[in-house]
């Protein structure tokens, strides 16, 4: 498996993995494809990873600059994370992460954050805090992996591409 930068001829593919990847997940709400696309047309996506697996794109992985209290603490959102539901399971989407993480760090940021499942991103040292919040979202699922001593306190606030439906 070979895990590099989106390119250009890979945004169709990528829309198509993303819809495929959440059409059956009971916490999506269907704009995962949009998300990205919105993202990257705002130049809002510092990283857009795929994997390919015997040529082809078998997964994705989006991270993009969040702010807290309405500031930009040089911490980014990692997601939406899609693998091709029929490749799922078989560490394409934790190699994509990993990958995705390391870079940032190399990039010089400070920390990560996500809104998801506690169990599967705990595997890669990122943990809840209730002084971060986001919404009415329950507090175990709103999670940040420091890059170094400084944690990330406060309101979270992800790219407006989240907002595209």
């Amino acid at each position: 498996m070979k895990l590099r930068a989106e390119r250009p001829e890979d945004v169709d593919t990528i829309r198509s993995l993303t819809s495929a990847a959440f059409a059956t997940a009971p916490h999506s709400s269907q704009t995962e494809a949009a998300i990205v696309d919105a993202l990257r047309d705002a130049g809002a996506l510092t990283l857009s990873l795929v994997a390919e697996d015997d040529g082809e794109i078998a997964g994705h992985v989006a991270f993009s600059p969040v702010t807290v209290d309405g500031a930009d603490a040089g911490w980014y959102g990692l997601g939406p994370v899609s693998v091709w539901p029929d490749r799922q399971g078989r560490g394409i989407g934790q190699a994509l992460i990993r990958k995705g993480l390391d870079d940032l760090r190399q990039q010089g940021a400070k920390g990560c954050v996500l809104i998801g499942d506690p169990a599967y991103y705990g595997r890669f040292g990122f943990v809840a805090d209730p002084r971060l919040t986001y919404g009415d979202i329950p507090s175990q699922y709103v999670q940040r992996l420091a890059f170094g001593d400084e944690l990330l306190v406060g309101e979270l606030a992800f790219h407006a591409g989240f907002d595209a439906s």
